[in-house]
């Protein structure tokens, strides 16, 4: 059932994304993100919403998308979460079958069920965070993601993520699982600099989507600490970036490229059994990367060793 929209008047309830979700903030760091599990295909393209500086919005239910850049927008105009809430259901004709939940970036959090939302549907809202789902197994569900939320440490993805694991123990969403998302924002930490969007994960179609999500996160921070190694290297700190790259071959020990970098760092670093054996281990996950280490020394990456490069076979 599609909505129609009209100068921002809903005349029809609109798309079912019935879902249960978490919307927060993490004073230290000033991250705002938002985490959603639905029986509902590519849900992440629907429900999360946010802006470094600004907000974190979820909406969803029979969802009105607009919720999300409108509500961010009266954000920057200086409203607060509530009148935001009022703002954006005032003159939508489909609200009492919407929900959302919201923070913004000094915390402050509420919540909106509207009153034809499928059971169960409701709402709890804390320090920093609001936690909202419909057409869930019970209340146990919100209970579970507070739980969560509150005791687990760790950055903001952490706590996000585990809220969507407590949510389904506590039973999930009614129908079952299809698919999930979390969306982390922080100002400037996009690639070069540029955005906002620190964490980006959507897990489309999945019949474990939360598991699927967390394994992505992991991914998601081995690729980043990739990222920082690399540009140490660039710059010549070469202790640093073996850190980074060690770290990241540490959590990701099958991810070929953090390997590559290892056996980079090592050679520069004068060290050719240890970078062999890097290379070796890069070889052994994927035997295609032979392609690309034989390009590295004229890309000027690394310097040629013949001695390195005959052991590796590599002509």
């Amino acid at each position: 059932m599609i909505c129609t929209m009209k100068s921002n008047v809903v005349s029809k309830p609109g798309q079912l994304a019935s879902t249960f979700s978490i919307v927060a903030f993490d004073p230290m760091t000033k991250d705002l993100g938002v985490a959603v599990q639905s029986r509902y295909f590519s849900v992440g393209s629907v429900v999360p919403w946010a802006e470094a500086g600004v907000g974190a919005i979820a909406t969803q239910s029979f969802v009105n998308v607009s919720y999300g850049p409108r509500g961010l927008q009266f954000l920057k105009e200086g409203l607060n979460v509530d009148e935001v809430i009022g703002r954006i259901t005032r003159d939508d004709e489909g609200k009492d079958f919407r929900q959302l939940g919201i923070v913004d970036s000094k915390g402050n959090a509420s919540a909106f069920t509207g009153s034809r939302c499928l059971e169960w549907a409701g709402s709890r809202v804390g320090k920093n965070y609001a936690a909202q789902g419909n057409i869930l197994a019970g209340e146990d569900v919100m209970k579970g993601m507070v739980e969560k939320f509150e005791s687990t440490k760790g950055e903001l993805a952490d706590k996000l993520v585990a809220a969507l694991e407590g949510g389904q123990e506590g039973g999930g969403d009614a129908r079952g699982r299809q698919s999930a998302a979390l969306l982390v924002v922080r100002k400037n930490v996009g690639r070069a600099g540029y955005g906002d969007r620190y964490i980006d994960l959507r897990v489309e179609d999945h019949p474990e989507p939360i598991v699927e999500l967390r394994r992505l996160l992991v991914m998601h921070r081995v690729y980043r600490l990739i990222d920082d190694g690399e540009e140490k290297m660039a710059t010549g700190d070469l202790d640093s970036g073996l850190s980074l790259i060690r770290e990241a071959v540490s959590l990701g020990p099958t991810i070929d490229d953090a390997h590559v970098d290892l056996g980079i760092i090592y050679l520069k670093l004068g060290r050719k059994d240890e970078a062999l054996k890097s290379f070796r281990q890069a070889l052994k996950l994927n035997p295609r990367m032979k392609t690309m280490i034989k390009q590295l020394p004229g890309a000027g990456l690394m310097e040629r060793d013949p001695e390195v490069f005959r052991e590796l076979d590599i002509t």
